[in-house]
């Protein structure tokens, strides 16, 4: 089976982990923020909080952002559902804005009539916007944020698939358009911590936050603690925290992969590219690009073109995985699944993400893809389609 993703693990991947495991330290050591800083000299940003998976990280940022019980969170319904989940996790409502038709991202249109119809209704605005750069094709991160001083929302790139991405001359990461910018480094990402997150970010108090949020909320920094210290030894737990650290061994992977970051990004868009020029003669829409932006090219997503084709998006999708080709789909709409519908969304709701759900494919996309494997999954969607 041809995977749809794949971790590159070379031998100097090998050998930063076997250096750690032999030194002193495998869990809070010397690695975590030597990686906190090399992600904050690729990004452009001012801080770097590592943890253990980028699920965590949206936990933190909304907690940093000072979501509550009270508060409301605005999201993409074509995400992974950690996307929404975050701000279950703080006690908050979730809501959704439908996609634009060609990037699949949250649809700036929608979320501007959305928030007017809120404003005119009296009814709640969101704390928070989480917006989605599915599969590394970024938001209209300037839309947005003129929406967010207009009406007063926080906002989070959910970035896991955007490491690499670039946006109107700014690296994603910066948080030049956002309060905070989350990574995912799950191995089927751009690159890989075996399983890790981080959360970029330019305000001080954020970081300081996220990092008492990702060890239990407890500190030895004496500007936090609320009386003198008692020794050496001494420590204070001054918030309610997590144990969402990142190992020092899963640091190490991250700073070696880091290295070779631009190379993944570039043949992840060769790999991209290849399809767009072999493909764009089938039944297909491709993936749509903006201008002014740069994908990192996480996973290529075509949408059958159902009207002019014989089979069903299901037998497309079964027979592509009859022949070994790992296809799979990104992602089944947040507010289809059954936890969401008991919370009172329903089927209709968010008309342009079913519609894409009902025709897009994921296909493989990842460095190790060899020109043979490349040919097999062209040739395949051509005998599948034509």
């Amino acid at each position: 089976m041809i995977q749809y993703g794949r971790q590159d693990i070379q031998q100097e991947d090998i050998d930063a982990v076997v250096d750690v495991l032999r030194s002193d330290f495998l869990t809070d050591g010397p690695k975590v923020p030597q990686f906190e800083q090399s992600i904050i000299d690729y990004c452009h940003s001012n801080y770097a909080v590592a943890v253990n998976s980028a699920t965590s990280a949206l936990h933190i940022a909304c907690l940093a952002l000072d979501l509550t019980n009270t508060g409301l969170v605005w999201t993409s319904p074509i995400s992974f559902v950690a996307s929404a989940n975050c701000a279950i996790y703080c006690g908050a409502a979730v809501n959704f804005v439908d996609i634009d038709a060609e990037t699949y991202n949250i649809s700036p249109q929608r979320l501007r009539e959305k928030l007017e119809n809120a404003s005119a209704n009296n009814e709640q605005l969101p704390d928070i916007v989480i917006t989605v750069h599915l599969s590394g094709q970024v938001c209209e991160m300037e839309e947005i944020k003129s929406l967010s001083r207009q009406y007063g929302f926080a906002i989070i790139e959910d970035a896991s698939h955007a490491l690499g991405s670039i946006y109107k001359d700014s690296q994603i990461g910066s948080c030049k358009y956002s309060d905070i910018t989350i990574f995912s480094f799950h191995p089927v990402k751009i690159m890989t911590t075996a399983e890790g997150g981080i959360a970029t970010t330019n305000r001080s108090e954020l970081a300081t936050a996220m990092k008492l949020l990702r060890s239990h909320g407890v500190t030895r920094d004496a500007e936090l603690m609320s009386e003198p210290s008692h020794g050496p030894w001494y420590y204070q737990q001054v918030m309610l925290g997590y144990n969402y650290r990142m190992s020092d061994i899963s640091a190490a992977l991250g700073i070696s992969q880091l290295k070779r970051l631009s190379s993944f990004v570039t043949k992840r868009n060769s790999i991209a590219e290849r399809y767009n020029n072999e493909l764009k003669e089938l039944p297909l829409r491709l993936p749509h690009q903006i201008e002014d932006s740069y994908s990192a090219s996480h996973i290529y997503i075509i949408r059958l073109e159902l009207g002019n084709l014989k089979s069903t998006h299901q037998e497309v999708f079964e027979r592509l995985r009859e022949k070994g080709i790992g296809v799979n789909l990104h992602y089944i709409p947040i507010h289809l699944q059954p936890y969401y519908q008991k919370l009172g969304f329903s089927l209709g709701d968010y008309p342009e993400a079913e519609k894409y759900y009902s025709e897009a494919i994921t296909i493989p996309l990842h460095p190790q893809l060899t020109d043979n494997q490349i040919d097999i999954i062209i040739e395949e969607l051509k005998n599948c389609l034509v």
